[in-house]
């Protein structure tokens, strides 16, 4: 069997699969991964509810990988590749950022695992590219060179932000007072989407109730936010999810520029599918398609959200399989 994973600063998902051909889901379980000490440990629990023999391990995690260790942000863990190796009696086990897991995926999805937002005309021969909000934010790119495939890994998600408008340079200004350097993930994320309406709270925009208000503050602020948006309750959180959308489109057209993914970009994480209906919104598109020059080579580029959660495990699980080969 092998064992693949999805390690995220929120929740963990680990699975065994039969590598096939075709690699076949056999069992999986999620985990809150705040809950447990370390990977080990939930690896542990895992194995002692699906006990079975190893013979290869892919891990997509949500931090950088540095030489056989991954550093999580937003997790007080490091993950050590020669130690769960170890512990799972394999010669090697393959670590890999979340979104490098996500993008060696993306061909495994059916027509069922991702909705279009933007149809556009995909180029045959083009490369492709995720871009994920969830607890943080991450992406990625799959090269294509002819029949050969190449997932490449970043930490776009802590480059600088760069704002497009007046009202989202106020946000920088804003944001830089309370936390000094801002990155993306500042603001594209669920804890950028509590930024963005803290902004817009602290300068005044947008009426709410204070009803609204009390659930953003005992609660899971982005999901509030995001309820009382839809719901149309709140002023100020369908300001924020303007906001926020507007930015996910400007992030997701640079992506196409930095990795001529004219293949397609996927949303992925969280977020997106939640949002579906506000991302169809002509902040989103306005934002995406602003691209100066190159815009029709942008608006030539299908966007599509990802609706199958299990990608990035998808995507361990077929480097791991193809590892076995």
């Amino acid at each position: 069997m092998i064992l693949a994973g999805d390690v995220g600063g929120t929740k963990t998902l680990l699975a065994l699969f039969d590598p096939g051909p075709p690699l076949r889901l056999e069992r999986a379980a999620t985990f809150e991964s705040a809950a447990f000490p370390s990977l080990a440990a939930i690896i542990d629990a895992f194995r002692r509810e699906a006990p079975a023999a190893i013979a290869a391990a892919a891990l997509g995690v949500a931090g950088p990988i540095l030489g056989t260790t991954a550093v999580l942000p937003n997790l007080p863990w490091s993950v050590d590749a020669l130690r769960l190796a170890r512990l799972l009696g394999v010669p090697a086990l393959t670590l890999l950022n979340d979104l490098e897991a996500s993008a060696w995926g993306l061909e495994l999805l059916g027509d069922a695992d991702a909705v279009a937002l933007l149809p556009g005309a995909p180029a045959p021969a083009g490369n492709q590219a995720v871009i994920s909000a969830g607890t943080g934010l991450g992406e990625a790119v799959l090269l294509r060179a002819g029949a050969r495939r190449r997932a490449l890994p970043s930490e776009a998600g802590h480059a600088d932000f760069a704002p497009g408008t007046d009202l989202e340079i106020e946000l920088l200004r804003w944001l830089r007072g309370r936390f000094g350097r801002v990155s993306w993930e500042r603001v594209l994320s669920g804890p950028g989407l509590a930024n963005v309406h803290a902004f817009l709270t602290a300068t005044g925009r947008g009426e709410e109730p204070a009803s609204v208000a009390e659930a953003i503050r005992v609660g899971d602020p982005a999901a509030a936010i995001s309820t009382a948006a839809l719901e149309g309750t709140s002023e100020r959180c369908a300001l924020a999810l303007d906001l926020f959308t507007g930015v996910y489109g400007a992030e997701a057209g640079n992506l196409v520029l930095r990795a001529l993914a004219t293949g397609g970009v996927f949303l992925g994480g969280g977020i997106a599918p939640k949002l579906l209906d506000w991302l169809r919104r002509e902040p989103f598109r306005r934002a995406f398609l602003d691209k100066g020059r190159l815009s029709p080579l942008v608006a030539a580029t299908p966007v599509r959200v990802i609706l199958n959660e299990r990608t990035a495990l998808l995507g361990a699980a077929r480097v791991a399989a193809e590892g076995l080969q």
